[in-house]
């Protein structure tokens, strides 16, 4: 019977089933037989990651030609004003180029688990929540985007991908999602 599943990755987990480092993995925390990663999630971000064992679903969640939207809470450094916000949300030039507009928003503290290890805080500089919602994924974007505008991340957590959210997941839980047809449009909710 088809797979999809809804995990929420810990933090300083590889989004991998294996590691010949020994660092923590996806089997901590997933014990079902044949399910992959639909796309990643960096060993320091936090959140929603979806495993299948449908090769389509995996290649359309995954695939940044089908734009599916990925939205991130993302704590910054400092306090954003007006033109970082709009900056990210415009575009900004990253060495592998110009990122594509998002949608970014300045939002309130969301009400989730403290994380393990907390970051750091110094005492003399603020600290703000943003929600960013791509439709591309390139390696380490989020991090890359608010640090050109002068926000350097301090905690990534995937919230939500296409049609799915996080819920009430825990870090490590998961659950199963209803499979969706093989033509439904899933790369088309933006």
């Amino acid at each position: 019977m088809p797979r999809l599943i809804l995990l929420n990755k810990p933090f300083d987990v590889l989004c991998q089933f294996s590691d010949p480092q020994g660092r923590p993995t996806l089997a901590t925390y997933v014990k079902v037989p044949r399910v992959y990663p639909a796309g990643r999630l960096d060993q320091d971000s936090e959140g929603l990651l979806l495993l299948t064992d449908v090769g389509w679903l995996q290649h359309r969640i995954s695939d940044p030609d089908h734009k599916l939207p990925k939205t991130y809470w993302v704590q910054v450094e400092g306090t954003p004003d007006d033109a970082a916000v709009q900056r990210l949300a415009k575009g900004v030039r990253l060495k592998d180029g110009m990122t594509k507009p998002a949608s970014v928003a300045v939002i309130s503290a969301p009400q989730i688990w403290d994380r393990d290890p907390p970051i750091r805080v110094r005492r003399a500089i603020p600290t703000a929540w943003l929600s960013i919602t791509l439709v591309e994924g390139r390696n380490r974007q989020i991090r890359r985007m608010t640090a050109a505008v002068g926000l350097p991340t301090l905690r990534l957590v995937r919230w939500a991908i296409g049609q799915w959210d996080l819920g009430k997941l825990q870090p490590g839980q998961w659950e199963n999602a209803p499979m969706p047809e093989r033509n439904d449009a899933i790369g088309e909710l933006a």
